[in-house]
């Protein structure tokens, strides 16, 4: 049996991101060689593709192409008009906005890393919550990752994120297990976790301890 995967692109729920909307077509279709992403504007003048965030580690090479509509990028302070059909291609890092001439315009984003594998890390399910951790509910956002990682637990950002929001609500058992999962999918997140102070809470718990030190 063909392992294709049908999907129209208006059928894809659409989530918010800073007040962009965006819908998650890579997490969608079960991609793992490259990020996609289909971005659409509400009204004219309005944001379609977000600015970096400054020193954004997971800024990779990216490929825009406008399918609907009519954008404007700016590109490190270059104004790039961009009717449907034009393509844009930026390198990492690169400082990078793009805003609709119409309603609906939508922007189909693609990225990876140059030399490297794509590492999916599952933003498009943390950036619907990002606004609520900000403003404190972690026991709210604790209880939607528990969902998320149920359903797709191959993200240890994720489970990092679950940790963190479980230390700050006085869930240290399940703070522990989810940063002990994290750390056992990704390395990385022992660094993280050395440094950030979501997770202070449980910094003295003797098994956070050997986590963060075991080599």
């Amino acid at each position: 049996m063909a392992g294709y995967v049908v999907a129209h692109l208006d059928a894809i729920e659409e989530f918010d991101d800073a007040g962009c909307h965006y819908r998650p077509i890579r997490h969608e279709l079960g991609i793992s060689a490259f990020g996609v992403t289909a971005w659409t504007a509400h009204a004219a003048g309005d944001l379609v593709i977000n600015e970096h965030d400054e020193g954004d580690p997971t800024a990779d090479q990216e490929l825009f192409l406008v399918l609907r509509g009519h954008a404007v990028f700016d590109i490190d302070g270059a104004e790039v008009d961009a009717p449907a059909g034009t393509l844009v291609s930026a390198p990492p890092c690169t400082k990078r906005t793009a805003s609709a001439k119409q309603a609906g315009t939508t922007v189909i984003a693609l990225e990876g890393t140059p030399g490297k594998a794509y590492d999916a890390r599952g933003w498009e399910l943390w950036a619907p919550l990002a606004p609520l951790y900000r403003a404190g509910g972690y026991a709210e956002v604790a209880d939607r990752l528990g969902e998320l990682v149920a359903t797709s637990p191959q993200y240890p950002m994720l489970f990092f994120n679950l940790a963190c929001c479980e230390s700050q609500c006085g869930r240290t058992s399940s703070a522990l297990d989810h940063l002990q999962h994290a750390i056992d999918m990704s390395a990385e997140f022992r660094t993280s976790a050395q440094t950030d102070s979501d997770l202070d809470p449980i910094h003295d718990e003797p098994a956070f301890q050997r986590l963060i030190l075991d080599a």
